[in-house]
């Protein structure tokens, strides 16, 4: 009953009241997300939403590529190595 009327509140809160996260809010969740997938799994799982949001990043700059070839024949910033 507790957990429903959380979400109640959280999900229905008033555009005046302040909308950000509480610590307290972000400990709950954080907890709950403990419990769900256990210590081992977060690691594993924070590496596939890392290589999620790569491949989504490469995608949109393909599609910008597409939009502007003039912006995909420009020479992208290299370093030079240093001849000794």
């Amino acid at each position: 009953m507790a957990v429903s009327t959380f979400i109640r509140n959280f999900a229905f809160r008033n555009q005046n009241d302040n909308s950000m996260l509480g610590t307290q809010e972000i400990i709950i969740i954080a907890l709950v997300i403990l419990l769900l997938f256990g210590g081992k799994k977060i690691p594993e799982l924070m590496k596939g939403l890392g290589k999620g949001v790569k491949s989504f990043k490469d995608g949109v700059n393909g599609i910008e590529q597409d939009l502007d070839p003039d912006q995909a024949n420009k020479p992208k910033k290299q370093t030079e190595a240093k001849e000794d």
